[in-house]
């Protein structure tokens, strides 16, 4: 991969590696609803109700159950929900009840929620729920996009032959590294000070191949640093005989850091992007 062009390499990095999964995780959403639905039925005899505060006195002294429902209403997960006024502050437990029916008549009243209840402003709360949990669940999508390369280049090593807990390992802390191989790896952990983990570690025959994975589909500050301290881990593995540094990156998000990137393109011999998996370029680097 000698006398490769950066500026025809960087040409090629993808606007995004989205998965049909990548939006919403459906099924648990719809779990999280279900784990609910007796409850937020209760719940529901309180739309349109005329007499709402009663009403609401009736069911939580029935059916307590009822009020570990109240927190999602209002599109938040915990238990406890703090609130405070001109009378104090207060942290109510919809778990268990730790202040009067009263005072929980106050919080649904503040909020809101018996407004919304009363006015018929939904018609059921279990859609509602299901709802508010579909647009938690796009919260999540930084966490999938972090984990979809990872997929990815997992996709291209499994491919390429490699058996996971075999050939090739997820996760490996560069301590669990030296135990398993007996190779020093204290130029890269800064004499042991340093917890550094690899997405993957491939093992063959005469190489152990420690491998990072990132997409960046937006710039930032996030990249210069990135793109610093993987030519520095390149120069560093490069000490180390036995021991190899690849990198796997893409998306547009490099175009505002190039200069950085570039950089430490120069410098490390494996770094590579989508189009060169695409190419089978693990068999070419590691079999």
């Amino acid at each position: 991969m000698t006398n490769r062009n950066f500026e025809e390499w960087l040409g090629k990095f993808r606007t995004s590696i989205a998965s049909y999964d990548y939006y919403i995780d459906f099924h648990k959403v719809v779990h999280n609803v279900a784990q609910i639905k007796v409850e937020l039925n209760i719940l529901n005899s309180l739309i349109h109700s005329k007499t709402i505060e009663e009403d609401f006195e009736k069911i939580v002294q029935k059916y307590p159950e009822t009020l570990a429902c109240i927190p999602i209403l209002l599109a938040v997960r915990t238990t406890e929900i703090y609130a405070q006024d001109e009378e104090g502050a207060f942290c109510y437990d919809f778990k268990k009840m730790n202040y009067s029916v009263e005072q929980y008549k106050t919080f649904m009243r503040e909020t809101g929620l018996f407004d919304m209840l009363s006015n018929h402003l939904v018609n059921n709360l279990v859609d509602y729920v299901l709802g508010i949990e579909t647009g938690l669940d796009s919260n999540g999508r930084k966490n999938r996009g972090g984990h979809l390369m990872e997929n990815l280049v997992e996709k291209y090593i499994k491919a390429a032959g490699f058996i996971k807990d075999k050939s090739y390992f997820k996760e490996m802390y560069l301590v669990d590294i030296e135990r398993k191989w007996d190779i020093d790896l204290s130029a890269l952990s800064n004499q042991g000070k340093a917890a550094k983990r690899f997405d993957f570690v491939i093992r063959t025959d005469e190489q152990i191949y420690a491998i990072e994975t990132n997409f960046y589909g937006v710039g930032g500050s996030k990249l210069n640093e990135t793109a610093r301290s993987y030519k520095m881990l390149a120069q560093e593995a490069d000490t180390i005989n036995g021991f190899t540094f690849v990198w796997f990156t893409d998306g547009i998000g490099w175009k505002s850091a190039r200069g950085n990137l570039r950089e430490t393109f120069e410098v490390l011999e494996h770094v590579y992007s989508i189009d060169d998996m695409e190419h089978h370029i693990m068999k070419q680097v590691f079999i």
